[in-house]
């Protein structure tokens, strides 16, 4: 099953709600960007976004220029249909993101809750950092949160790489200055705690 299909069938066969990655709202994510990112006209896109609230989130807060982008067109109708005619604020993206085709130099941020740790291959990891930085303006933040050490092996059957904060700021590399890095314990629906880092990170140049 290659992976459109595999997100297909998460979304088809199980409520949103009900996923282990459910938040009712990205209050670290949202904290974040609020704390370093004043222009409510930034360009904001969120990878791998899923059925997340944060898009709600951040258009409640009063950001303007928000991009959603996911590999499964089942989870963002969930979150078309959750935001009504608000919808329509938002640019929105079905697609792979080590494939898409994003504007270049165009993003302030760039966030991303628990899409790197499913790119076990190097290959593809290089390919997302690429992605980064060719869309993001110079001085761009870059929020990537990952499974800490102590998380699970797996998520939704497939295999994860596990960080903590140092290895996963190293893989983004010197261009990207760590400005904050933390952890979150994630209660999930079934009652059991995830734990996941992240880590907040300007791109100096590009």
């Amino acid at each position: 099953m290659d992976s459109h299909e595999h997100w297909k069938s998460i979304y088809t066969q199980k409520d949103s709600n009900k996923v282990s990655w459910f938040q009712e709202h990205a209050d670290t994510s949202l904290r974040i960007i609020q704390q370093n990112e004043n222009n409510k006209n930034a360009h904001i896109i969120d990878v791998g976004a899923g059925a997340s609230p944060l898009v709600d989130d951040l258009l409640l807060a009063g950001y303007k220029n928000l991009e959603v982008l996911d590999i499964s067109a089942e989870a963002l109708a969930i979150t078309q249909d959750r935001l009504g005619e608000d919808q329509t604020k938002i640019i929105w993206h079905h697609d792979n993101i080590l494939d898409a085709k994003l504007p270049k130099h165009h993003y302030d941020v760039w966030h991303d809750r628990a899409v790197f740790h499913f790119l076990t291959d190097e290959e593809d990891r290089t390919r997302y950092i690429e992605q980064v930085s060719n869309a993001l303006k110079s001085n761009g933040k870059v929020i990537i949160s990952t499974f800490g050490p102590d998380g699970p092996l797996k998520c939704s059957g497939l295999p994860i790489v596990r960080y903590d904060h140092d290895t996963l700021h190293n893989e983004f590399g010197a261009q990207f200055k760590l400005i904050e890095h933390g952890q979150e314990d994630h209660l999930t629906p079934d009652g059991s705690v995830q734990k996941f880092v992240y880590c907040f990170c300007k791109m100096e140049s590009n």
